[in-house]
């Protein structure tokens, strides 16, 4: 009699843990708490749980006190936690002390943005990029990182060079993190060889943080059929499109996600994708404005773009999802306070969100394609302004023709 094998692996719980520094409020620690928890679905763990503790700084060997940790290994044991995810990035020395008491696998932010980046990737190129991380993000933990592998193998923050044989040491990781990055120096080269064939169209890229609809955004202005999905880092890879509005032709690309303290390691591997923001002529930044904490992305975005060195190009701000922006007019009069929850889009047109002098901005609908077409008309003055410039003497191309 042939027993019938189980395939589907037990979803795996964990419990989420962040510290609220001396000047934050909880209900922010609870924002990023929020967007871990994301990170955790998005991974196919659980969340079942979270922990916070105020503390001035870090404790240097276990993140949290003392009294907490007692906490956690409590909770972890009665309930049978597989994993425990920390919203910062640990030390080897934090890991393997926190592993320690608690009992079960430890995970950082870093070490969870690795991991979906891992399962995300669909090209050798970014699969490469990934790898590179990851290996850098584990050398320096190697001492600690062995033990979850003897135990356990595969799950969650294990997906990649964690599935490797356990004779993997320092010095093979070393040979291939050189290896990888001769790769990616190749990988480079022939990326920037395809830049420069794609001949002296205006390059326009779609910018923003995770999950903000810039790959439905994509789909809808190039009428092609972009991978999109309600996840974190849906898109890896990049993608460019020729797009044409009215008779202007244009190039748009599609590329990564930022998010808030998004791995150094990654930023550096994903340098040729990064590359295509570099070399665009023009950016487009875009904004989810149904999310609570959707000025605080826009600032991660603009510091991302300061240290890529971009943030002086010309750029387009599109607030998307006004479809999904909550607005509650209950019990408001001129006395009642203005919030996030009583404030309407109205009410932010009138803002710095629509007089920004820098930049031009417009309020979209990528789902319900509402104000779809002033955004065509905006790409396509900003795209002009940008071509008159560079080619003053093809003013053939413009006409007066409204729509796509």
């Amino acid at each position: 009699m042939n027993q019938m094998i189980e395939t589907n692996k037990p979803v795996e719980k964990a419990i989420l843990i962040g510290i609220i520094n001396h000047g934050q409020d909880e209900r922010e620690v609870e924002d990023y708490l929020d967007e871990l928890s994301f990170l955790t679905e998005t991974a196919g763990a659980e969340p079942v749980k979270r922990f916070t503790q105020k503390l001035d700084s870090s404790n240097p060997r276990t993140f949290v006190g003392s009294g907490k940790i007692q906490e956690l290994t409590s909770f972890v044991q009665e309930n049978k936690i597989d994993l425990a995810i920390f919203d910062d990035e640990l030390t080897p020395s934090q890991l393997r002390n926190i592993e320690d008491a608690l009992g079960c696998r430890i995970l950082d932010r870093t070490n969870l943005i690795l991991d979906i980046f891992a399962k995300r990737v669909r090209t050798s190129h970014a699969r490469t990029q990934v790898e590179l991380a990851q290996y850098k993000y584990l050398l320096p933990r190697l001492t600690g990182m062995w033990t979850h592998l003897e135990r356990q193998r595969g799950g969650i923050g294990l997906k990649g060079p964690g599935e490797t044989e356990i004779e993997t040491d320092r010095r093979v990781i070393r040979d291939r993190i050189i290896f990888l990055k001769e790769q990616l120096k190749k990988i480079d080269t022939q990326m920037a060889t395809q830049r420069k064939s794609r001949g002296k169209m205006i390059r326009a890229s779609l910018v923003g943080y995770t999950n903000v609809g810039k790959s439905t955004i994509m789909n809808l202005l190039s009428k092609s059929d972009v991978f999109a999905e309600d996840k974190l880092f849906a898109t890896l890879d990049t993608t460019v499109r020729k797009v044409v509005i009215r008779n202007l032709p244009f190039l748009l690309s599609d590329t990564v996600g930022f998010i808030r303290k998004l791995p150094t390691d990654l930023i550096e591997s994903f340098k040729s994708t990064l590359d295509e923001v570099r070399e665009s002529d023009l950016l487009v930044h875009i904004v989810d404005i149904s999310h609570p904490a959707f000025e605080e992305q826009i600032k991660v975005v603009n510091n991302t773009l300061k240290d890529l060195g971009v943030s002086d190009k010309p750029m387009i701000i599109v607030f998307n999802k006004i479809d999904a922006f909550s607005y509650t007019a209950k019990n408001h009069d001129d006395l009642t306070p203005v919030s996030r929850d009583n404030i309407s889009i109205a009410d932010l047109k009138k803002t710095w969100m629509s007089s920004d002098k820098n930049h031009a901005t417009v309020f979209i609908s990528a789902k319900t394609k509402e104000n779809v077409e002033e955004l065509h008309k905006l790409l396509y003055e900003e795209v002009k302004k940008i071509h008159v410039k560079r080619y003053p003497f093809n003013d053939f191309l413009f006409d007066s023709t409204p729509g796509q």
